[in-house]
């Protein structure tokens, strides 16, 4: 087989990769999915329980299409890092640099060059989140607008954000509950523990609301279609024509701009909260110890 014919089925398989996954979460909803009536609102369905010493395991359409898009997402990036090059460079080769490139400056402009190593992880937290709540394009349940998927995405960053806090050593850090006064020992552990609740209510809050919203509306716009024109002879008068390219618009509004929006705050707050917890005086005074007890040895 030659080389280009090579590359060729390659990047075929890859492509698949990233469509596959969608197409098979979309068959599986429109396999087991209920019918229903009108227009409903309800959280991800339900595909089968696993039994477990605590309690049983849901696994549940939100969970099927994170999977599909950690599939997606791992197979654009094998797509866009393929056969790099100095010279000549390819397209995708343009594309991915500059995705690097952009990651860079963002995580340099808002966590300084100490924390460059977190480019990759904010760049898959803003694919992730976005690509998640972009799903609901296809008709799938998109997974931002699941508290539990969301929670877990904020319990990731909180352990983040205390690991880095503790740099400056645990005595400091559990000291750090008693200021300004002793007294606030309570506000202050409430506050380190708000963080996460916060960080998932907000991202899953601003997805689901808008989701909610453009059901209500598509609802409504049909009740007055059928008031307004419900006169029509025949058929004509139970076509909902008021609902004809205003919920589309709204969709276009929650599902691209709010939800990139979304996954871009999330980001943000990750990287703030990383960057202001870590005690960077601190830190360098410890490394200075380390390393003057290394020279006296």
């Amino acid at each position: 087989m030659k080389s280009s014919t090579k590359d060729r089925v390659i990047d075929a398989l890859l492509i698949t990769m990233m469509i596959l996954p969608f197409l098979g979460a979309m068959a599986l909803n429109i396999l087991t999915k209920p019918l229903s009536e009108g227009i409903t609102v309800t959280g991800a369905q339900i595909y089968f329980t696993i039994d477990m010493p605590l309690q049983p395991l849901y696994i549940t359409e939100a969970q099927v299409v994170s999977v599909a898009v950690v599939i997606a997402l791992l197979g654009l990036c094998l797509f866009l890092t393929r056969k790099l090059s100095i010279r000549p460079i390819s397209k995708r080769q343009v594309i991915a640099e500059m995705i690097v490139e952009t990651m860079d400056k963002l995580v340099a402009g808002n966590m300084g060059q100490r924390f460059m190593g977190f480019a990759p992880f904010i760049a898959a937290i803003l694919g992730l989140s976005a690509l998640s709540s972009l799903c609901s394009l296809l008709g799938l349940f998109p997974p931002t607008s699941d508290i539990n998927i969301v929670a877990g995405w904020a319990i990731l960053v909180f352990i983040l954000i205390t690991y880095y806090k503790l740099k400056g050593g645990v005595l400091p850090y559990l000291k750090g509950f008693l200021e300004p006064i002793p007294v606030m020992l309570p506000m202050n552990i409430l506050s380190e523990f708000s963080t996460p609740v916060s960080m998932a209510f907000r991202h899953y809050g601003n997805v689901m609301s808008g989701s909610v919203i453009a059901v209500l509306i598509a609802a409504a716009l049909s009740g007055l279609s059928s008031l307004v024109l419900g006169w029509l002879p025949g058929a004509l008068g139970d076509i909902p024509f008021l609902r004809v390219g205003l919920p589309a618009v709204l969709s276009l509004y929650f599902d691209i701009f709010s939800g990139c929006m979304q996954a871009f705050i999330f980001a943000m707050l990750t990287m703030l909260n990383v960057s202001i917890g870590f005690p960077e005086e601190l830190y360098e005074k410890r490394q200075a110890k380390k390393l003057a007890k290394k020279a006296n040895k």
